[in-house]
């Protein structure tokens, strides 16, 4: 259902989405989509009263996403064009061999090289997306089984997808899915990815015991989130 309030003379409509949890809580896509999640049964009053608590967080937040800069990726696909890699911008070399039946993608000495039996941009990009999904989950598979030892409990499973608006997220079950394009970030910023998720797995929200929780980890979360806000728009194909 959608409910709003009124702030700063403006009104912010959000919608609300019950299931089995304990907590409440907001989340605010870059579109300016606001989602407010709850247990099932509270009352609307209860609700609208906890979101007009956050009224100024959320102001700010749909300000940022409004007025954040942007850079639209415009890709040629061809030899020398660079493409990051774990924080690295490395060029890309493409070899056309017509006798091979699919495309081939390898990293040699940060130079990401492409075998391909055409110079199609959407082939390439395509060929560039799986080798991107294959890395990330390889990535992504070692630094969870790395920073287990933090927790009690496990990820249910961990998969690599399509994300377009979130760099990871964990289910109400513990699964643990990532964006394929976190293996664009530099390592230390792919580890705070990780953990960030992993401490999901604890605790369901953005709390304050949430954020202890990511700190007892990686203390200098904060600038690793930095870096991911400054540096996200270019990690695209």
């Amino acid at each position: 259902m959608k409910l709003k309030i009124r702030y700063a003379g403006e009104d912010i409509e959000f919608q609300v989405l019950f299931s089995k949890r304990k907590t409440m809580g907001i989340s605010i896509e870059p579109t300016g989509d606001i989602k407010v999640r709850s247990p099932i049964g509270i009352p609307e009053d209860v609700i609208i009263e906890m979101v007009k608590g956050k009224a100024a967080w959320i102001s700010k937040k749909l300000y940022y996403f409004k007025h954040r800069p942007y850079q639209s990726a415009s890709r040629e696909f061809v030899t020398g064009e660079l493409f990051m890699y774990l924080g690295r911008e490395c060029p890309i070399e493409i070899n056309l061999d017509v006798n091979i039946d699919r495309p081939n993608v390898t990293i040699l000495n940060d130079k990401i090289i492409v075998t391909t039996k055409n110079n199609d941009k959407e082939y390439i990009r395509k060929a560039l997306e799986l080798w991107y999904r294959e890395m990330a989950k390889k990535e992504i598979n070692k630094r969870v089984s790395f920073y287990q030892k933090y927790f009690n409990m496990k990820p249910s499973e961990i998969k690599v997808k399509e994300q377009k608006r979130r760099w990871g997220s964990c289910t109400y079950k513990d699964a643990l899915l990532f964006n394929w394009r976190c293996v664009m970030a530099k390592e230390s910023v792919l580890d705070y990815i990780v953990v960030h998720e992993m401490c999901h797995m604890v605790h369901k929200n953005h709390s304050k015991d949430y954020w202890k929780a990511v700190a007892s980890i990686l203390p200098d979360y904060k600038q690793r989130d930095q870096w991911l806000k400054n540096n996200g728009v270019k990690m695209n194909l």
